[in-house]
This record gives structure tokens, sequence and C-alpha cells, in this order.
């Protein structure tokens, strides 16, 4: 069994590499993932299928013109996938004369500006959905490479930055510390520049200010109807299988201290800091998720094509654990409006043996109510529908 897996793995992990100028093939592995995807178990009516190939995908942006999706990798490739009836039309690599350095952030204003947020840089593209094919061109430097956070702190640990424009027309960006548990002495400078926490910005990049600190690692956040910001945070390693949770937060106004690293994941103290008075004010999370699930990509569901009681849900992917014994997450997960728990979605890529067949990273919803889900492993986006049984 582990020998049929590692060869099922080896076969499918992140396809070819994308080079300058390339559409990516959409047919050469699609028997292979679609015949993984017929494990995968969802409620009822739903059905899941392959939309798209694209090596490394992780975060995504739709173009409220329907005519682009914008789609983020940790690597130094982005991509432009042109929408479909039931798979995407054609997918691109985006700008391929500009060098990225983890080009994890994509997110679009509401007059169609994309911002790609690297592990340094911010960069913005306007008219981004009908001028994306001469991007190099028209790019904007918002943050100039160096400026988001210092140098010293450059690190590929933690810095999958993710972005989204506030209902104040600001630019809200996680930035993830680079530390499992960050030292003392580090602390001041996390806290005057937001490292460890989620800034905000004008669209042109002035007006920088720390919009929320005590988070660990933030690598999906989203704005409700009411304009709060819910953010994953991905919890402390290290402190065996069962803590501490993972988290889901919700930031109704600025200035606000979730806990880290006084506190490892909910309620839980970190070893470090479990001496230490922890600041009277923290927030603690709405939602306590499963211990190194490894909480990414978040959403409220806004559509109609799901059945009324997913109205205003929050889904969210798990990519999963690695910091566990028995492996869990990798997994699409759901918490319906107003419950304080969420439970499986779209699950069967973990087979629980310390293989998966696909990780999950980001969801976001399509303008006719259906559901895309990226996965690292595999370069695939996934669409999730609904027909009533």
């Amino acid at each position: 069994m582990r020998i049929a897996l590692a060869a099922i793995f080896a076969c499918c992990a992140f396809g070819g590499v994308a080079t300058a100028g390339e559409t990516i093939s959409q047919n050469a592995r699609r028997a292979e993932l679609e015949s993984i995807l017929k494990r995968v178990k969802l409620p009822p009516g739903f059905s899941i299928s392959l939309y798209a190939i694209a090596p490394g995908a992780r975060t995504l942006a739709v173009g409220p013109e329907g005519k682009a999706i914008f789609v983020g990798t940790q690597e130094k490739d982005v991509y432009v996938m042109t929408p479909g009836e039931n798979s995407a039309a054609a997918v691109e690599r985006f700008a391929p004369s500009m060098p990225f350095i983890m080009p994890h952030g994509v997110c679009l204003s509401a007059d169609g500006a994309l911002f790609l947020v690297e592990r340094n840089r911010v960069t913005r593209f306007d008219d981004a959905e009908n001028t994306w094919r001469d991007a190099s061109a028209k790019a904007k430097v918002v943050v100039k490479s160096g400026d988001l956070i210092p140098r010293s702190e450059e690190s590929r640990g933690h810095a999958s930055r993710v972005c989204r424009i506030g209902p104040d027309n600001k630019l809200y960006i996680s930035l993830g510390q680079p530390h499992n548990v960050a030292p003392p002495d580090k602390l001041p400078l996390y806290e005057k520049t937001g490292i460890g926490g989620i800034i905000r910005m004008t669209l042109d990049g002035s007006d920088r200010e720390v919009f929320a600190t005590g988070i660990r690692n933030s690598v999906g956040i989203v704005f409700d109807a009411d304009g709060s910001l819910w953010f994953t945070d991905n919890q402390v390693d290290s402190m065996g299988d069962d803590r501490p949770p993972g988290e889901i937060n919700r930031a109704d106004r600025a200035g606000l201290n979730f806990g880290f690293p006084w506190y490892g994941g909910g309620h839980v103290r970190t070893n470090e800091y479990a001496r230490v008075e922890p600041p009277k004010d923290v927030v603690f999370p709405v939602v306590e998720t499963a211990p190194h699930a490894a909480d990414l990509g978040i959403t409220f569901y806004r559509g109609d094509m799901f059945p009324n009681e997913y109205r205003g849900a929050l889904f969210y992917a798990q990519h999963g654990s690695w910091d566990r014994s028995a492996p869990i997450g990798a997994r699409v997960m759901v918490a319906l409006s107003g419950t304080a728990t969420s439970t499986p979605f779209a699950e069967g890529w973990n087979v629980g043996t310390g293989y998966y067949l696909g990780r999950p990273v980001d969801v976001a919803e399509l303008a006719d109510g259906s559901i895309l889900a990226t996965d690292d492993q595999n370069g695939a986006i996934y669409r999730i529908t609904y027909q009533k049984p």
C-alpha cells in the first residue's frame, strides 16, 4: 500500500514548471488528477471536478468582470486563468519578464487593480483583467523591495503573504513572523513593523499602519458583511500531537492583540513565554480548529448555488499536518453561519499513512456560486458545484 501510494504521489506532484510565455498544458495529467478526485467525499448533491492545472497553485483572486482569475505561488510564477464554462479555457504565465520572489499574495480592488504581494515587495497592476498581457509595462511599485519587512527578517519560513482590499478601500497584508516562537529581543521590531500581525495602507502604499498584532502566521484573510476582518492563524509546532489548536479569528477594529507568542494557539501557553505575563487584552479565537492541520485560505459564501444553510458559511482550506504522528487535514472545511465549530466539507486527499494525494491551500467563490479550491501539491485547481439530488 505504501509503495503504491508513493508512486501515485511521485507521478502527480507539481507537474511541469512554466517558462516565459508558456501556456500551461491542461491535458497531460488530467486523467491522474480526476482519478484522485474520485476519492474525495462531499455532502449529498455536491460534486468536485478538475478546473485547471497550474504548477504550485496556491492563492486565488477572481476578477469581478469574469475575464481572468489570478493565481499566486510560493516560488516565482504567477498565473492567469481564463474562465470557461466548466473548466478554465486557458492558463498562462503572468508577467513572465518580471522576476518574482514568492509571489503568493494576490487580491483585487473594486476598480480592478491587481495587487501582488511577494515576500518583500508589493506591486500594483491597474485594470488587470483587461491589460494583464501587457502587465510588465503597467506595473507600479506600491512597496519597494526591502520596505515591506526589514531585510534582516527575510526568510522562506512564514513568508507566504496574503492580502485583501478592505471596505475602507485600504490594502491589508498579513506578515507572518519567521520563527516557531518569536524570541523576546525581536518583539519590539515586530510590533513596530507589523511582523507577526496584519498591516494596512492606502492603495498607493502611503499611511501604513499596524492593524493587528499577536498573530503567528496567517495565510488566509477575508472581510465579512459588517466589515470585520476574519483570518486563519497557524499555531506553534512541537507541542505534541493534540496541542495547541489552530485558530480562526475576528478583528472588528484596529489595535487588537491575538496573543502570540504568549499563547501558542487558543488558550494554550507557549513553553518559551509560560512565565511571562501576557497582555491583558488578548483576543481569543472565534473557532478553535484541529491542531496542526494548517488552516490557510478562507472565504465567506455569498452565492445561491449551494443550499440555503450554506449562505454566509465560512469555507477554509486545511493544508494538512507535518508536525503530528497521525496526519490530519488536507481537506476543505466549513463553519456554518452562527456556529463556533467547523466540519469537513471536502475530504479524501489524506490517506492516513503519511502520504497526501493532494493538499488544499485556498478557496474562492465564482460568480455562479461554485467554489474553487487550489492544491499546491498537484498544481491543480478544483471546482465544487451543487445540484439538488
